[in-house]
């Protein structure tokens, strides 16, 4: 059992909901792939906060959580990473707040509100450079991320 991934362990375990639930919340993060007895030094910094995110995603709403994640696509297919938009979305539509840091353009996009940090990383950034809808930032002569944002807007 514990050699099984938790997509395989989904069918095996489909007579048990409690364990299905949260197989499903861990497929549903993109992390299907992971084995049962997997342990979490191998993880990624990723992975950990989605299986982080699947443990939350298992329990009963509340509607009034505020999530937080730092690059979660980090090393993630492009099938995984609409998976995880699909349930940050799933999170909103719930009445919670998701705050990402994230540099993946596809996923920046997305999101209902921006606000763009730097001009540079590290010690030449840190400044507020523009704020508001993906098209707005995109707009910002100033951001250097509007400028790239552009692109893939047209898109």
């Amino acid at each position: 059992v514990l050699d099984m991934s938790c997509e395989e362990a989904l069918g095996f375990f489909e007579k048990h909901p409690p364990i299905t639930r949260h197989m499903q919340t861990l497929v549903d993060v993109g992390l299907g792939y992971i084995r049962l007895g997997q342990s979490a030094p191998t993880l990624s910094g990723g992975e950990a906060q989605r299986v982080k995110l699947a443990s939350e995603l298992a329990k009963r709403p509340t509607g009034h959580t505020v999530y937080i994640l730092d690059e979660p696509t980090t090393g993630l297919h492009f099938e995984d990473v609409r998976r995880l938009l699909a349930v940050l979305s799933r999170l909103v539509d719930q009445g919670n707040s998701v705050i990402v840091i994230e540099h993946n353009l596809d996923v920046v996009k997305t999101a209902d509100w921006l606000l763009d940090l730097g001009p540079e990383g590290g010690r030449g950034g840190g400044d507020v450079v523009a704020t508001g809808t993906p098209e707005e930032v995109a707009a910002a002569s100033e951001s250097h991320t509007g400028r790239y944002l552009r692109d893939v807007l047209a898109t």
